[in-house]
């Protein structure tokens, strides 16, 4: 009788202590998500201020370091020049990377693409990989929901640490780019970008265009989802060692891959650089947006493109799949 009391009173304590544990595990989750990430601030936009807000971060770039940038579409003088990146991609001794277009222009063809490299000026500097040159690869996908997995260049698989050094500005398709553009369409090749811009329908880059097959207009929310997806595919296949840094210059509403660019009318504010992906994009947002602008130096251009395009749509999905938090500690490192 003594067993069977003592045995009722430890399966009892057993059950008790599982349903603690899964309260500590659900106060832990809850704090978690109420926790703000930190996002760090410049105003300078200077290679030592570059070097300075990739140190703010304290995570160090370790291993075989890839420096994910847009080299810029031939005719277009907005992208991050080399003489702005020269001192922190040597601090990490790192290789800038960047996959060809899907979209025809100077980048889709790998040799054309070099050429544009060179135009530019960037492998007189650095070391450049092209990481679809030649083929391309499948990494997993957590969120599944238009896309089956995220079709990358081949040369991921040979970098240990990623640094995401994006061109915020606005983007013809997705309102504005950032981090997690970069990742996303950036680290895509050919065939993942058109797999991204018709949220899975296609990889064929030929006719991903069309109106069959493209998400747009009324299905825009879908390559923006699509979008998310991919950049946080690229972030767990590093198991997060990765650090995003925004540079907020030269503004235009339209990207780096459109060799025919409007001219900026946002003045340069700076450079934000986080841990968190969404938390950085979404601070960049927040900048614009609530910028006080006046003749000369006017945000409404910028915003106009980010809501044409429903772009902030995609910080709000990447934080539903748990990709990051769009609440954040905003540190200004000039004070």
């Amino acid at each position: 009788m003594y067993f069977c009391k003592q045995h009722i009173n430890d399966k009892q304590f057993n059950i008790r202590m599982r349903k603690l544990f899964v309260t500590i595990c659900m106060m832990a989750m809850t704090m978690s998500v109420m926790a703000q990430s930190k996002v760090y601030f410049t105003k300078e936009i200077t290679p030592e201020s570059l070097v300075k807000i990739h140190k703010a971060l304290g995570c160090e770039a370790k291993g075989r370091v890839a420096v994910k940038i847009s080299t810029g579409e031939g005719g277009n003088t907005h992208y991050l020049k080399p003489t702005l990146i020269r001192q922190l991609v040597d601090e990490v001794n790192g290789t800038i990377v960047e996959c060809c277009t899907a979209y025809g222009g100077s980048r889709q063809d790998p040799k054309k693409h070099w050429e544009t490299i060179h135009d530019h000026g960037f492998d007189s500097i650095f070391a450049v990989d092209i990481m679809d040159e030649f083929h391309d690869i499948r990494i997993p996908i957590q969120d599944k929901k238009h896309l089956k997995y995220d079709i990358v260049g081949e040369h991921l698989a040979n970098y240990d640490f990623m640094i995401n050094l994006a061109h915020f500005k606005g983007h013809a398709m997705g309102g504005f780019g950032g981090v997690m553009k970069n990742a996303s369409i950036g680290v895509a090749s050919t065939a993942g970008k058109a797999y991204i811009h018709t949220a899975g329908k296609t990889d064929d880059a030929k006719i991903a265009w069309g109106p069959d097959y493209l998400a747009a207009g009324k299905t825009q929310d879908l390559f923006l989802e699509s979008m998310a997806a991919a950049a946080q595919a690229v972030h767990n296949y590093f198991n997060g060692r990765v650090i995003y840094i925004n540079v907020m210059n030269n503004m235009s509403v339209d990207c780096d891959c459109d060799g025919h660019p409007a001219k900026p009318e946002l003045q340069d504010m700076g450079i934000m650089a986080s841990l968190d992906p969404v938390a950085v994009d979404q601070a960049c947002l927040d900048k614009v947006f609530n910028y006080q602008g006046k003749p000369g130096d006017d945000n409404k251009p910028l915003i106009q493109r980010i809501n044409r395009q429903h772009g902030t749509y995609i910080t709000d999905y990447a934080e539903k799949i748990g990709f990051g938090s769009k609440k954040y500690e905003l540190i200004n490192i000039d004070k």
